[in-house]
């Protein structure tokens, strides 16, 4: 595959002394949204790696190709198709994805990523872990795994269980996206930048010798969060000890917008909602990113053993029905052993970052 069209371009960019000094990685999908594909992966880690090592590079910034966005989270299609068939590749996608979270959130180099656009999922995970976290007025932010079925991943678990107050929690349960104004509020990014500004942020990059600074002399005021406005109905509805009590609360605040977060929790998977719960209340007392990557690749590897998986990405990717049957059908109907078992430790198969 020629650099042209691989799906990941990396090249070095700027004065290093003798090629570059910025490292630049580029989604290359567009077509797909950046779409991230198994190979996609083992490319990103391959790279870090080398260039961790190489003197030359003194930082690296991560962006997306076309106009839509970063990256859209994993290839939904291929991993239908795999699970539908075992799961056994997705299963390995998800191993060297989680690897790789922790891989940039500890990079002994600056790791600076551009939120421009559609960031959700997986495009979540190779962005937001990172050292430096841009958003821009295009930026939509999201953990939208609740309604496919699946349960917050890639370290998203835990950036949603530091959110402030419930709002990860309400964020995870609603699969609800975040604008720049949320993302800096709930800690997925640090910097506005204005799109406009992004090739010029770029440029400077490329000779920057201290990257925290440039992108923060380029950076401007954030629009407002639209979710920091909500936050008292949040944080009273959300801190309820179960799911069905917290869709009690939501209907019974009397706020409109506390009713639509209720209509959105009951239209998604009622085991991963309920999942999901449980697993960001664990990941509050987890010590570290490697400890809830632990915990997140049981619970979505618990995921591709279930009905729901497959169902609700053939119907919101594969069919676009819009209409996923659920099963179990309804929360009451998912019991705590069913939780249980996806967030219990697998003989034989664990991550074993922790």
């Amino acid at each position: 595959m020629s650099a042209e069209t691989a799906e990941v371009q990396a090249f070095l960019d700027g004065d290093g002394g003798t090629g570059g000094g910025l490292g630049r990685l580029v989604l290359n999908r567009p077509r797909a949204l950046n779409a991230l594909t198994h190979g996609m992966v083992t490319a990103l880690r391959a790279t870090l790696d080398e260039w961790a090592a190489d003197d030359r590079v003194r930082a690296v910034v991560l962006t997306g190709s076309g106009e839509r966005g970063l990256c859209a989270g994993a290839d939904l299609r291929a991993m239908h198709r795999d699970v539908t068939a075992g799961g056994a590749g997705t299963r390995a996608f998800f191993r060297d994805e989680y690897r790789l979270n922790a891989l940039i959130a500890e990079y002994p180099k600056p790791y600076v990523a551009v939120m421009d656009g559609i960031t959700m999922g997986g495009g979540v995970g190779l962005s937001a872990h990172g050292a430096v976290r841009i958003v821009t007025e295009r930026s939509v932010v999201a953990m939208p795994e609740t309604r496919i079925g699946l349960v917050p991943d890639v370290g998203g678990s835990r950036l949603l269980a530091r959110a402030p107050g419930e709002s990860g929690t309400h964020l995870g349960l609603t699969s609800a996206s975040m604008g720049p104004g949320d993302a800096l509020l709930c800690g997925f990014a640090d910097h506005f930048v204005p799109s406009a500004r992004i090739p010029e942020l770029l440029a400077a990059l490329a000779r920057s010798t201290d990257p925290a600074a440039t992108v923060a002399a380029h950076a401007e005021a954030a629009p407002p969060s639209a979710l920091g406005a909500h936050r008292e109905w949040i944080d009273d509805c959300y801190a309820a000890d179960t799911v069905e009590e917290i869709v009690e609360r939501l209907l019974d605040s009397g706020v409109p917008e506390a009713k639509e977060a209720c209509e959105l929790v009951l239209g998604n998977s009622p085991t991963a909602v309920k999942v999901t719960l449980a697993a960001l209340r664990r990941a509050r007392a987890l010590p570290s990113l490697r400890a809830v990557l632990d915990q997140e690749y049981r619970v979505s590897c618990a995921a591709l053993e279930g009905p729901d998986l497959v169902e609700g990405i053939r119907a919101q990717v594969v069919d676009k029905d819009r209409d996923p049957h659920w099963s179990p059908r309804t929360l009451a109907e998912v019991a705590e052993a069913d939780v249980a078992r996806f967030l219990a430790p697998r003989k034989g198969d664990e991550l074993g970052l922790g």
